[in-house]
């Protein structure tokens, strides 16, 4: 790859990948919603949730920690092709949830993305994610209490 713009393209869309699994991870919805052009769809099919735009995508966000006691994500690498101002990837995923209700996975999914150039930047358009393993048994482990907190 000698093209430097594609090169600047491919690390700014890693990190636009990278921005979200944060963002998810400290439940910052705002910032999440952010990263989508406002069409922007993030598709959910398996727990079924389609969001539209992100307004959408901020006021599910807001109701996460309702009904989410904890969420790991990882985000690993994926391919990125570019065409113009606009690309498509793919981003492998491993995480760990449970609910408020007791209900734990552990599962392996893809992330099936669409991207857009915007003038702030790279965007998402559209993000589905496509469980590909899970695994519902009970979790062993749990959040590690706070420093100090009675046991």
């Amino acid at each position: 790859m000698t093209d430097f713009q594609a090169v600047a393209d491919r690390v700014e869309i890693e990190a636009l990948r990278g921005e979200f699994t944060d963002a998810v991870m400290m439940r910052d919805y705002d910032r999440a919603a952010s990263l989508f052009t406002p069409g922007g769809a993030l598709r959910m099919p398996n727990v079924p949730v389609e969001l539209e735009g992100p307004e959408q995508i901020r006021a599910w966000g807001a109701r996460v920690p309702e009904f989410v006691e904890f969420l790991v994500q990882t985000t690993h690498p994926g391919v990125i092709q570019l065409d113009g101002d606009t690309a498509s990837g793919r981003a492998y995923m491993q995480e760990v949830l449970r609910t408020r209700d007791g209900h734990a996975e552990v599962n392996y999914a893809i992330y099936h993305d669409r991207y857009r150039r915007t003038a702030g930047g790279w965007k998402f358009t559209e993000r589905v994610y496509e469980i590909r393993y899970v695994d519902t048994s009970p979790l062993a482990g749990s959040p590690p209490r706070p420093s100090g907190a009675a046991g």
